[in-house]
């Protein structure tokens, strides 16, 4: 038994890849799940697809996440148990050839919209001494790879900050997880011209989002003083 049965749970990046097999291994799980994504399109699709909720939100945005915040405690009726951020924006090229654009914009998915979320969802967990606030991050915020400067900086962030969640939320009750994966078959990829990056892995050689995701399981699974703090998940 993993005990999540009837716990409320929202994950963002939920119409695809990581996100959506998260809510799918969730939903079977026996809770109740809030998908949230930009493009409404997708996200209907796929919250139909698990028998999850959605709702549209930009992560990115402080405004929106105070509304998200209060559309989940109506759609999930209160604040949820759970939250996994699992939105992410990938992009490469060396530093020299990266645009202002392009670092701000991951390091406004990948990082801010973990701050913000933070700042939205915890406190609630934090009054009822319990829950559970799951980060996706990367081997690239541990292991520097050419043409990942953004991303690189995203993630090291990410990781800097999970250490800091760690120190604050110790013995509280609320537990956080920081899950580090390496190179993960997603859409993201499809953005990215091979001919100019032939050191990257083949996708069918990379972790498929299913085993990700089972590793989010994993940590949400365990008796409720047990804290997993970090998970590197690689392909054997």
């Amino acid at each position: 038994m993993s005990g999540l049965e009837g716990r409320t749970a929202l994950v963002t990046g939920g119409s695809r890849g990581i996100g959506l097999e998260v809510g799918r291994l969730l939903v079977a799980q026996g809770t109740h799940v809030l998908l949230v994504a930009r493009d409404e399109h997708r996200l209907r699709r796929a919250g139909q697809a698990v028998g999850a909720q959605w709702q549209v939100a930009d992560v990115t945005d402080a405004s929106a996440l105070q509304r998200l915040g209060q559309q989940a405690a109506e759609q999930l009726g209160g604040m949820p148990d759970i939250v996994v951020n699992s939105a992410g924006a990938f992009e490469l090229a060396p530093i020299v050839q990266t645009s202002a654009e392009s670092f701000d914009r991951q390091i406004a998915v990948n990082l801010r919209a973990v701050f913000l979320l933070a700042r939205t969802f915890l406190p609630a967990m934090l009054e009822r001494g319990r829950g559970d606030f799951v980060t996706i991050g990367s081997v690239a915020g541990r292991q520097a790879f050419a043409a990942n400067g953004a991303y690189a900086a995203s993630k090291f962030g990410v990781r800097g900050l999970h250490g800091v969640l760690q120190a604050e939320l110790r013995g509280t009750g609320v537990r956080a997880t920081l899950i580090e994966p390496t190179a993960t078959d997603t859409e993201l990829w499809l953005a990215i011209d091979r001919e100019r990056h032939p050191q990257l892995p083949d996708r069918d050689q990379m972790l498929r989002p299913e085993a990700v995701a089972g590793a989010v399981l994993f940590a949400l699974s365990q008796p409720e003083h047990t804290v997993v703090s970090n998970v590197l998940v690689d392909r054997g």
